[in-house]
């Protein structure tokens, strides 16, 4: 089963793949450039935004603060070009937590994963401008509380290619051509990472 949004604009090209297709040719991994485990409490160089993350049984647990009215946010500062993040998560009572992806001028991308859905989109940059979200994907999932799942997030040149387990979902848009950033949101309480890798990567060769 294919799932293909088409949007009238020669900047955006959106698809999601199922695990039933040929998968489209993958970011070529190059260079490891950070690699935790996160089996030692959180610390730099992770900027710590918002929420309590801390080290619970060897694995990052993280938990929004009613305080905060925000859901908890960690990121790294480091920017990034073309690149590969992998990880895996677990809910443990959380609503929602997405990998999310910073530009120069705010939110770029994400993978949004809640219990029951997974979505990937572009974000809305300026909120007031002419800029808008773009949903790639939207797909139905399952995820029980106390199992560890899978994310894997590619970004090279302005394409975004992205899975959580065997849920598939890419597009592409010019904003993407621009330095990034990466951060783990978590909405509720409270929902665990761990093996957390970023590598460089070049551009799939189709």
């Amino acid at each position: 089963m294919q799932q293909l949004i088409l949007l009238s604009t020669c900047l955006l090209t959106v698809s999601a793949i199922s695990d039933a297709e040929e998968t489209p040719p993958a970011a070529v991994p190059e260079k490891v450039l950070y690699q935790n485990k996160f089996d030692t409490a959180p610390a730099e160089p992770w900027k710590i935004m918002k929420g309590k993350w801390e080290l619970s049984n060897g694995v990052w647990r993280a938990s929004e603060l009613a305080a905060d009215s925000h859901p908890a946010v960690a990121r790294l500062p480091d920017k990034l070009t073309n690149f590969v993040i992998e990880y895996e998560f677990k809910f443990d009572g959380g609503k929602i937590t997405t990998l999310s992806i910073n530009g120069p001028k705010g939110h770029m991308a994400r993978i949004v994963i809640t219990p029951k859905l997974v979505t990937f989109q572009k974000d809305d940059s300026d909120h007031e401008g002419p800029d808008k979200a773009v949903v790639f994907a939207r797909l139905p999932a399952d995820f029980t509380k106390g199992t560890w799942h899978k994310v894997h997030l590619e970004m090279t040149g302005d394409s975004m290619r992205g899975q959580v387990d065997d849920l598939k979902g890419e597009g592409k848009h010019e904003s993407f051509k621009q330095e990034r950033m990466a951060g783990l949101t978590v909405g509720g309480e409270a929902v665990e990472f761990r093996n957390f890798k970023i590598t460089s990567a070049a551009a799939p060769v189709h």
